[in-house]
């Protein structure tokens, strides 16, 4: 690890540093930047293993995968996506309430590594086991270890603590980058479940370096802020073994009768995808301790959360739609070089981290200028640009018929629009969530931003359960359209979201 740390003395301003940062900068930096090449990594390989059926003996492919349909495999990643962001939310009250930071994100790495060795052995139980874990414990980690970075600086006031988080970012792109080209490649061209068990290594020297450098953290990370009292714990085992038994009962029932499909499983965790993040706005929405202001404020982020919604629901399908036609229709070679389909999965954080400084300065640059567009404005761009990417996605699924390939420079242009969609989208949603959260909510309103991402998933998976084919033109082109007419929406209706807004600008 390249880093610039110095030998501290007694004078605290001398103390290591990680870039002129708190040293437990480098513990999370690298804990994340782990836990990110194992997801990815997996993430990469995933529709690949569903769809991928008997070894090819003609072109000596390997077989051994699930076997899936295109729809059954689009659905499952999609329910898979939604569910760890899903886990954020109920992450956050472990921290908050059980265990406190530190000691939740040290479970969930234990918790994710199990998933990936689960993955790394044959069959579908196993698989699905692997899944579930995994998306467990990503949710408990998301949740807590981006509050253990605040917890190095003095407040939010400390002028280190944006460029700490900065650095933090790009170590969530560090991991994501080199995944695809480490694990994707010798899962998908060599064997799957050496590729799974590779993301399971990447998790163990992420755990590792974290448990080592645990003493670097601030003391707060190891606090439960506001733990449950006996008969709160009481209450919640109860509800846990009653909700688990109930489970259990109709599952076994299912069984029983003979009628057990994955729908079974699919579709009630899609309808609770979607169901649960409107039940959580809805009721923040009708606390009556809110004031007027506060309410005004959370009618007007009703808004941005649905546009997050429609935004996720096309850019989570590079990993499902827009992979599936990576591997099938799609050149694999560059000057003669020839290179895995998981490698696409690199161009986002790539793009990511060669853009997000470009438009931290634009943005800066346009501000000074009083020209820089308001946080309505972006996210109508990022709507338009979304569906631009899938609008830009037609024309090479109209090119490949048959057996002809286009080159990858047609999703290499589809990835850096939706980049930039996203650089538009995701950081300014995040500042307009902690802007616009009401006082009772600060500290859950996190989660609910992570809750559009599940609504935006939870709808691809319902459609293609519902017998859509996501890979076809004509829906490609429903949904670009949908999108960019909700960026349009959004930037007509910006001066009644603007007055809802009050003083967030």
């Amino acid at each position: 690890m390249a880093s610039s740390l110095t030998t501290g003395t007694a004078d605290p301003s001398a103390e290591k540093t990680f870039f002129g940062h708190p040293r437990g900068l480098a513990t999370l930096f690298m804990t994340e930047m782990w836990e990110r090449f194992s997801y990815y990594g997996m993430r990469a390989l995933l529709v690949y293993y569903l769809v991928s059926g008997g070894a090819d003996a003609a072109t000596g492919t390997q077989g051994g995968g699930l076997a899936m349909t295109a729809a059954t495999t689009t659905a499952i990643y999609s329910v898979y996506v939604s569910m760890v962001y899903l886990m954020a939310m109920p992450g956050g009250w472990f921290g908050d309430r059980v265990w406190g930071a530190r000691k939740t994100v040290t479970i969930a790495g234990f918790v994710i590594m199990a998933g990936h060795l689960s993955l790394a052995l044959p069959g579908q139980a196993m698989f699905f086991v692997g899944l579930l874990l995994v998306a467990v414990g990503s949710g408990l980690l998301k949740a807590n270890i981006s509050t253990m970075v605040g917890h190095l600086y003095d407040g939010p006031e400390d002028p280190r603590r944006d460029g700490g988080f900065t650095l933090f970012y790009i170590g969530i792109n560090l991991g994501a980058f080199v995944a695809p080209f480490v694990v994707g490649t010798v899962g998908k061209e060599y064997n799957w479940h050496l590729g799974f068990a590779l993301a399971a290594v990447g998790m163990a020297l992420g755990l590792a370096q974290f448990l080592i450098g645990t003493k670097h953290l601030s003391p707060k990370s190891s606090l439960v802020p506001n733990p449950l009292s006996a008969d709160e714990r009481k209450a919640v085992l109860t509800k846990a073994v009653i909700g688990a038994a109930a489970i259990a009962v109709f599952y076994g029932a299912v069984v029983a009768l003979g009628v057990y499909t994955l729908n079974w499983v699919l579709v009630p965790l899609t309808l609770a995808g979607l169901i649960i993040p409107v039940a959580v706005l809805v009721r923040i929405k009708r606390d009556k301790d809110l004031n007027s202001a506060e309410q005004s404020k959370m009618t007007a982020y009703i808004w941005f959360f649905i546009a997050a919604a429609v935004f996720w629901m096309i850019y989570d399908q590079g990993g499902s739609t827009l992979s599936l036609f990576a591997d099938s229709k799609t050149a694999d070679t560059v000057f003669g070089f020839e290179f895995s389909a998981t490698w696409y999965q690199s161009l986002n954080p790539l793009f990511v981290m060669a853009l997000a400084p470009v438009f931290a300065w634009l943005w800066l640059w346009l501000a000074r200028k009083n020209q820089e567009p308001n946080t309505i404005v972006k996210f109508a761009m990022g709507l338009v640009l979304i569906g631009a990417s899938f609008f830009v996605f037609i024309v090479p699924m109209g090119m490949a018929t048959g057996d002809t390939k286009v080159s990858p420079m047609w999703l290499v242009s589809i990835y850096m629009i939706q980049t930039i969609g996203e650089l538009c989208v995701s950081p300014v949603g995040l500042s307009v969530t902690t802007k616009m959260a009401p006082q009772k909510y600060a500290s859950q309103m996190m989660g609910v931003w992570f809750l559009a991402v599940t609504a935006g998933d939870c709808t691809t998976g319902l459609l293609s359960l519902a017998g859509v084919d996501l890979n076809g033109t004509v829906i490609i082109g429903i949904q670009a359209a949908a999108a960019v007419l909700a960026g349009v929406a959004v930037y007509a209706y910006r001066k009644k979201v603007q007055a809802l807004m009050g003083d967030v600008h």
